[in-house]
């Protein structure tokens, strides 16, 4: 499989995606980390892969989102954004409306 069928693997089978340094429990930078508390206060279920565990899809992904920097949050396989869009989106009750577009599978 090669990179870009990975990443619409993943985006595919969790409809809330958070690419990240680092885990929720324990994020590795401070952008990560905020995301990671929004995400948290939504009290939105989401799955997340941890970059730096993963080269291949750190670089892959920068191609495929077209977007250089992490954290990066998909919703429903869409790119959302960064932490400052996602921050800003959360700031102005946006995000709870794209978090609330979600349908889990069953």
């Amino acid at each position: 499989m090669d990179m870009k069928d990975r990443i619409k693997s993943q985006l595919g089978e969790f409809p809330i995606l958070l690419y990240m340094k680092g885990t929720p429990d324990f994020p590795q930078c401070g952008f990560s980390a905020k995301v990671c508390g929004i995400l948290k206060a939504s009290n939105k279920r989401f799955a997340f892969v941890n970059i730096l565990e993963d080269h291949e899809i750190r670089e892959g992904l920068k191609t495929y989102s077209n977007w250089p920097t992490f954290p990066q949050l998909y919703v429903n396989g869409e790119l959302v954004g960064g932490s400052d869009i996602v921050e800003q989106m959360f700031n102005n009750g946006e995000l709870d409306n794209v978090l609330d577009s979600v349908k889990y599978p069953e």
